[in-house]
Parts: C-alpha cells; sequence; structure tokens
C-alpha cells in the first residue's frame, strides 16, 4: 500500500557499466561518489523485484525466501533444465554438454530448447565468457548494509551473478577466489530508472518483464514500498490502478528508461499485468509478444492458459491469436473446436446457480428496453439449444 510521498532520485539515469569503464571511467565514476570493488560473493543477493527474471518462478520464491541458497537454486534449474532435455531426447549430465560443438549441426538443424534449458545454456555460455576474459563489465549493487554485516543488492547484472555462481560450482577445473567485481551505489543513490535502461538495453527483455518494468517505476514514482524478499503478481497489479497524469514530470524518464517507447506502448504493457500468475510465467519464459497476449486480457485464467498452450505448440502469429480468441476461426482451414462464447455458455449451463426466467426476462428488458427484442433474443437462444440437441442426437 502506498506510503508517505517521497522524493524520488533520478540522478545517475546513465548506465554506469563498461560504456563508463573507458578512457576516464574510474574517474568519472569517482567524480560521482562510486567506487568499484570486489566483494565476496556470498555477500550480494539479486533484487527480488527485479523486472527481468532469471530464476523460474518455484526457484524464484524458494531461494527469495531463502529456502535455497544459491547454489542450491542452480542446481534446481539444472535439474529442470535435464528433466526436459531427457524428455526431448537430448540428455546431459554436464553443464557443458549443452554448448555441443558448432561443427556437430547446422544452424537449421539446431534444436528447439526448451526454456529451461536455454536459460542454462546461456548461463553456461557467459561463464564461459568470463572465465576466459574475466569479468569486463562489473554488476552494479547498492550498500543495504545493516548492522556489522556487509551486504549488497544487484541492481543490474543479475545474469553476471548466476553465471559466477555457476562457474565456480557447477564447471570442472575453476579455481575461484570467491569475490567478484562491483559498482558499489549508496542507497541514496540507489535507481530503478537505472536498472530500467540497463534492462531494456540489453536483448531479451520479455513483454511480460517490459509490464513489470513499467509496474514497478509506477510503483516507484507513486511512494509505494517495495518490497525486499519474494513478490508474487499481486505486487505489480497494484500498478493497475496508477498513471502518470498525477506524475507528469517523470513520464520522460520513465518513458526514455524503458527503451524510448511512446505512452500508448507502455500502456500496453502496463495492461499486461492482467494476466493470471500461471499465465504470465509461461509467457515470460517462452517470450510471447505483447501483440499476441494483449488478445487473452479479456479471457478466464484457465483459457488464458489454454491459449497460450496452443500459442507454444502450434506457434501461431498475431494474427492467428486473434482470430483464435475474438472470432473461433479455423487455423487450418477447418472449423476450429470451440469458440470463445460457446465456452462461455458452456460454462454457464453446468452451472448450478442458473437464473430464474423470471430474472432472466427482468435482465433482457432492462438492457434492450423492449420486451419485443427481449423476446426475439430468447427466441434465437431457443433456436440454438433445439439445433444444439438435434446435433447430439444424431451424433450419439
Amino acid at each position: 500500500m502506498a506510503t508517505a510521498k517521497r522524493k524520488v532520485n533520478t540522478s545517475l539515469l546513465d548506465s554506469v557499466t563498461a560504456e563508463m569503464l573507458g578512457g576516464d571511467g574510474f574517474v568519472q565514476l569517482e567524480q560521482q561518489g562510486l567506487r568499484v570493488e570486489r566483494i565476496l560473493l556470498e555477500l550480494v543477493r539479486p533484487d527480488p523485484v527485479q523486472p527481468r527474471r532469471v530464476l523460474p518462478e518455484r526457484v524464484y520464491q524458494s531461494f527469495h525466501s531463502q529456502r535455497l541458497t544459491p547454489s542450491q537454486a542452480l542446481r534446481d534449474l539444472i535439474q529442470t533444465a535435464q528433466h526436459a532435455a531427457r524428455q526431448n531426447g537430448r540428455p546431459f549430465s554436464s553443464v557443458l554438454d549443452l554448448l555441443g560443438s558448432p561443427e556437430d549441426e547446422s544452424e537449421e538443424d539446431a534444436p528447439r530448447f526448451s526454456p529451461e534449458e536455454q536459460l542454462v545454456r546461456d548461463l553456461v555460455n557467459l561463464a564461459i565468457t568470463i572465465r576466459d576474459d574475466g569479468q569486463v563489465n562489473p554488476l552494479t549493487v547498492v550498500d543495504v548494509t545493516h548492522g556489522v554485516t556487509r551486504q549488497y543488492r544487484i541492481e543490474t547484472g543479475e545474469r553476471r551473478y548466476w553465471a559466477t555462481w555457476l562457474l565456480r560450482d557447477f564447471i570442472p577445473g575453476y579455481e575461484s577466489d570467491g569475490m567478484i567485481p562491483c559498482i558499489v551505489i549508496p542507497t541514496e543513490k540507489a535507481s530503478p530508472f537505472r536498472q530500467a535502461k540497463e534492462n531494456t538495453a540489453r536483448s531479451g527483455l520479455s513483454a511480460i518483464a517490459m509490464a513489470r518494468q513499467a509496474a514497478l517505476l509506477l510503483l516507484h514514482i507513486h511512494g509505494y514500498k517495495i518490497p525486499d524478499g519474494a513478490v508474487s503478481g499481486e505486487f505489480y497489479r497494484q500498478a493497475l490502478e496508477l498513471d502518470l497524469r498525477k506524475h507528469r514530470e517523470f513520464t520522460t524518464a520513465i518513458l526514455s528508461a524503458m527503451g524510448g517507447i511512446n505512452r500508448f506502448q507502455f500502456s500496453r504493457y502496463k495492461a499486461l499485468l492482467q494476466l493470471c500468475d500461471e499465465a504470465a510465467e509461461i509467457a515470460d519464459r517462452q517470450g510471447i509478444e505483447e501483440s499476441s497476449l494483449r488478445y487473452l486480457l479479456e479471457l478466464a485464467p484457465e483459457d488464458q492458459l489454454e491459449v497460450l498452450r496452443q500459442i507454444t505448440q502450434l506457434g501461431l502469429s498475431r494474427n492467428q491469436v486473434r482470430d483464435l480468441v475474438e472470432k473461433g476461426a479455423d487455423l487450418n482451414g477447418d472449423e476450429l473446436s470451440i469458440s470463445k462464447h460457446a465456452v462461455q455458455l458452456a460454462k454457464l449451463m453446468r452451472s448450478a446457480n442458473l437464473p430464474s426466467a423470471v430474472d432472466l426476462v427482468r435482465v433482457l428488458v432492462e438492457q434492450d428496453k423492449d420486451p419485443l427484442i427481449a423476446r426475439a433474443r430468447l427466441q434465437s437462444m431457443k433456436r440454438v439449444l433445439d439445433e444444439a440437441e438435434q446435433f447430439l442426437m444424431a451424433n450419439q
């Protein structure tokens, strides 16, 4: 819930990454009161509200609820990837097996990895780069120390964090000193705007991650308290009731931080927060675009999941998703099995709380303002039910 309004810090909006470290970069860092340190890996933790999710939801919740260590979280992720790989006939024992050989197959014949396999594969590639070239691009972390124990929360660079753990604990032959280079941001200079810029500047940010990013920035400028632990979709959905109108001074900064999108695109992404948690997770893992997801927003959660299943299995285009949801049109030239309206009517008929005849007539007359129109609607529905009964009897 909203807290007292506070002054929102939009300083240091420029990304503090590799570009700043070139040339006179370290001088710039010192001038802004920043420093680069090698920090013990165990003292660094990912940001639980980071819009770009690295861990699958189940592992994310366990890790940020302190039920899993970083190594255990990675082991869980790797085991999930191994299970998916076995199901697809390409089992692996070492994470290095996921890299394969460039000469083994052409690009056309390359396997289509599951999201978990692809995630582990990407982390392994990044880990090997760090092993061979060093950590060229430091993490940016916020000093969140309380008491005597030093603690740092990642602002940008969570994938590098997990790749470093993977390199240390799951890739044979690597000797680690247990440290990771970080640009340390003082607590008062922490900026979700900089985090957003880093997210959108890098490839692979899903539509769902963009929705979370929009939500986080809105919650920030409206003074909402940001949790320190695991969050569900309900946290981000609070932003559905917020907009930029009351804080127009931040509009340019927010749209710029999200990659220079316009207000209309911002609203499109924000609307995706309406998806149920399970649908959002699938869409996030599969990287489904906003242009397809927008058609799911008016569906019930179970229908969202069914359409997502068809999108992932059949590789539906945006137009096919639109036709599937809005028209019930055939995707392969034949009649689609069930339209949205038929599903809704069937659910109503299965309900134990069907409306009484009197209530139904009252509602129809109230809506149409004409008893004759109401009667015509009833006759039309009666014809549909009669034809449905005849079809059923003929196909028993």
